[in-house]
């Protein structure tokens, strides 16, 4: 499985609900061609968004590509935000509950030959211990194995279980990121008032 995440800003937040009804609208019946599911993230202070959306394959993403680019024409960027960055991983962990409400993203940078390791160290010792607090409502993993760059999205039911996690995660993305022999890029949250996923269950243990 694979995702194409984009991220956008200088968004005009006085607005963004009219987004936020936009896209619900667009989504409300099946998915993009291809998808197998889409998340909508929001730092309203920031004025920033990612855009995540899952497919089976790479080929999938560039089959669908024009439909994003008619998208983009279609919603005007002063709604949408500037499109800052497209960027594309394999998801190598996807446990996800459509519940969610808000998500804390952090970026790993490190060797790419330890990619397979960090997951595995992950779904054996970090993940456990990640279901047991309160909020959790799930996690994708996305790796680059090119760049050794990896992103974690730990999901939770509302933004207060996110703020209280914040001493767990932070203990747990260290470890994960020794594991990896990584560095920690960036923690970003964000509001998620849209997770449409239909992907399989992606996790060894």
């Amino acid at each position: 499985m694979h995702a194409r995440v984009a991220a956008f800003e200088n968004r005009d937040m006085s607005r963004v609900d009219d987004l936020i009804q936009i896209v619900r609208d667009r989504s409300a019946g099946e998915l993009p061609s291809g998808a197998l599911g889409m998340l909508m993230l929001l730092d309203r202070s920031a004025g920033t968004a990612l855009g995540v959306s899952l497919f089976e394959s790479e080929e999938a993403i560039r089959q669908a590509e024009p439909a994003f680019d008619r998208l983009g024409d279609e919603i005007p960027e002063e709604l949408r935000g500037k499109r800052v960055s497209v960027d594309y991983f394999e998801v190598a962990i996807h446990e996800v509950s459509e519940d969610a409400k808000a998500a804390r993203v952090s970026t790993l940078s490190g060797p790419a030959n330890a990619i397979d390791e960090s997951i595995r160290n992950a779904e054996e010792n970090i993940l456990p211990q990640g279901r047991e607090l309160d909020g959790w409502k799930g996690i994708i993993a996305l790796v680059d194995r090119q760049t050794g760059t990896q992103k974690l999205f730990t999901l939770w039911e509302d933004e207060a279980a996110l703020k209280a996690s914040e001493l767990a995660a932070d203990s747990l993305r260290r470890r994960s990121a020794e594991a990896a022999g990584a560095a920690i890029v960036s923690v970003e949250r964000y509001e998620m008032p849209l997770i449409r996923d239909r992907a399989p269950r992606l996790v060894a243990h």
